[in-house]
């Protein structure tokens, strides 16, 4: 790669590196501010793409993509005041978390409205009028409209760090960020400021989407791609920082940039395509930011936080009667293998929900008594899965010795990850986790002439008897009720009792002799081996894996049963994996707008169950009694 192609490529980055802007300062914007996680963010930018284009190619002409574009910036800022004032409002006093399932739960209805309204296809929009040349730039054409875009980002830049340090509203913003409740015990409005800022973050990711009308084509992956960009973004940059977000975008735009310059390199054992590489190199910067800088390249320690949601009950040991409605569920589960001859499918999806038992309990071994946010707990997941299929692929080893083997696999993934994870706390924690996911998704990617690349591994069956469905739902069974009472057993021993105690009070730990570190980092490698189980036994009750079982997609759905059933209970994620998993598989075949549906249930669920299904039943029966 020539000098001259190099800058090219560099100054081409620099439009990329505005739409990565756009999405980005509004999702920092509405973090500071209201405390939420939006995962809708990307699903806002998503519709702003094809918006756009419906008003590009319904009205065409100059008025109809630029007006098309101002248009469909106020269209999403409207949405984003509407989403803050029907459904975020009413769950400010739910953990934060559960914000982030409600906002999940949008993204699934918002995919299928696009789907409804705009079909399958991807839609590319047409050229921009008046930027539809091209000019020459070191020997090469760069196209007028790229330049456009390159340009508009400081713009924008510099219009919204006036308008933060010259008027009031920004003042507000700022002062919020610093200490939200300060800012309302003076007299301040925080349901107007919380949804204004909300409908700005909603507004700016729609003008990043419209802006990609003409460059890229609208589709319904873009959700989840735009959402991770942006959460990478934020985090190198430094939450709350307006010029680090765009610092940020130009450093991961330009990494891109280079990557697809450089193309393929042959490093003798392997074959590594820079190009692809795009697709994880986002994380592999964001891993080294915050490594070497905890809160991002201008990121500073968050100000005051005090949760307004209601304080965390202790966790205690199960009830008489809980341990009798537990072995009444377990001498059932036990005796559903006399079903299936009537119903050989319920022995498939009973496999199905006791894995995702699984990796939901071990997920919540380190969200809920650890503390411990993690959005990359399918990288633990997908090392059992691929460790246990390449070790019979490979090395021919027995399907048992296989299995046994998948724990360590992922328990040696989790000590190497948690060291770096565990000096982290919040987001940064949990977009870390995220990162070090998308690097082993990548490794496995890459890999082809070992993982298998896309095709992944094929072929990975248990041998007889395990080949019988309810044989292999016993084993699974076995195995999991093993998990669930040796995690319980660390969290009711002393190593759970220090665990829980450098979650409530980090300094105080300190202070009486643990090392709170030390406690984290053994927390997350538990959880990460008892993942691997989940993953060893998903391998052979699906036959084949691919890179998709390390997907952000399989991580979000972990979050999703941990909250469903309620983080602050240790039945919890028991009751969410199970409803999960039943619902995704029922729902998915009554209709094909199935994300749409599922995504409404979930909603309902939050908002009648701000603490989970278990932390409200367990407060029902607690006041029923008390009165």
């Amino acid at each position: 790669m020539t000098f001259s192609a190099f800058l090219f490529q560099a100054l081409n980055g620099l439009s990329t590196a505005s739409g990565l802007f756009f999405i980005a300062v509004g999702l920092s914007l509405i973090f500071g501010v209201t405390r939420i996680i939006n995962i809708a963010h990307g699903s806002l930018y998503m519709l702003g793409t094809y918006i756009a284009y419906s008003f590009a190619t319904k009205i065409g002409g100059v008025f109809g993509f630029w007006g098309g574009i101002v248009a469909t910036a106020l269209i999403v800022g409207v949405m984003g005041a509407v989403i803050e004032i029907v459904l975020l409002r009413r769950i400010y006093r739910a953990p934060e978390l559960f914000q982030l399932l409600a906002t999940f739960a949008l993204v699934l209805v918002f995919n299928d409205m696009a789907l409804w309204i705009w079909g399958p296809e991807d839609l590319l929009g047409p050229r921009a009028p008046g930027l539809r040349g091209s000019i020459e730039v070191l020997g090469r054409r760069l196209p007028e409209y790229a330049l456009f875009l390159a340009l508009i980002g400081p713009v924008v830049l510099l219009i919204l760090h006036f308008a933060l340090a010259r008027t009031r509203f920004g003042r507000l913003i700022r002062a919020a960020t610093q200490d939200r409740e300060m800012v309302g015990a003076l007299g301040v409005n925080q349901a107007i400021l919380f949804t204004s800022v909300f409908a700005l973050g909603a507004a700016l990711a729609g003008l990043g989407g419209a802006l990609q009308v003409a460059r890229e084509p609208a589709n319904l992956a873009t959700d989840l791609v735009a959402i991770g960009d942006a959460f990478v973004v934020v985090v190198v940059g430094g939450m709350g920082s307006i010029t680090g977000a765009y610092l940020a975008a130009v450093i991961i735009a330009e990494v891109k940039a280079l990557c697809i310059g450089i193309g393929v390199v042959d490093f003798g054992f392997m074959t590594v395509n820079f190009s692809k590489l795009t697709l994880v190199a986002e994380f592999l910067v964001m891993a080294a930011v915050l490594i070497a800088r905890p809160y991002g390249l201008m990121g500073k320690p968050q100000g005051v936080v005090r949760s307004i949601a209601e304080p965390e009950e202790p966790i205690r040991p199960a009830t008489p009667m809980l341990k009798t409605l537990a072995v009444i569920v377990l001498t059932l589960l036990m005796c559903l293998p006399l079903l299936a001859q009537s119903s050989p499918y319920l022995m498939i999806l009973g496999i199905d929900v006791l894995i995702a038992v699984i990796f939901a309990t071990s997920l919540h071994f380190i969200m809920g008594p650890g503390g411990m946010h993690s959005f990359g707990h399918a990288a633990y997941f997908g090392l059992g899965a691929y460790g246990a299929a390449l070790l019979v692929k490979w090395l021919a080893w027995p399907m048992g010795f296989a299995i046994a083997a998948a724990p360590l696999i992922a328990l040696a993934g989790a000590l190497l990850f948690g060291w770096f994870a565990v000096r982290l706390s919040g987001v940064y924690l949990a977009m870390l986790t995220l990162a070090f996911a998308q690097i082993v998704w990548a490794a496995v990617f890459q890999w082809e002439g070992f993982t298998g690349g896309s095709n992944g591994v094929i072929g990975v069956w248990p041998p007889p008897p395990f080949d019988k469905a309810w044989v292999y739902f016993i084993v699974t069974l076995v195995l999991a009720a093993a998990a669930v009472l040796l995690l319980r057993r660390f969290l009711f021993a002393p190593f759970g009792y220090a665990m829980r105690a450098g979650r409530d009070s980090p300094l105080r730990a300190e202070a009486i002799g643990v090392d709170v570190k030390r406690v984290h980092w053994l927390a997350f490698a538990i959880a990460g081996g008892i993942c691997g189980v989940a993953g060893g036994l998903f391998a052979f009750a699906k036959g084949s894996i691919s890179p998709e079982t390390i997907s952000v997609g399989r991580s979000i759905d972990g979050l999703v049963m941990v909250l469903l059933g309620g983080i602050q209970t240790l039945t919890g994620p028991l009751v969410g994996a199970s409803l999960y998993a039943v619902l995704q598989d029922t729902v998915m075949r009554q209709t094909e707008y199935w994300r749409a549906l599922l995504g409404i249930i979930i909603l309902v669920l939050v908002l009648a169950f701000p603490q989970g299904i278990v932390g409200a039943t367990a407060r029902l029966f607690g006041k029923r009694r008390a009165s």
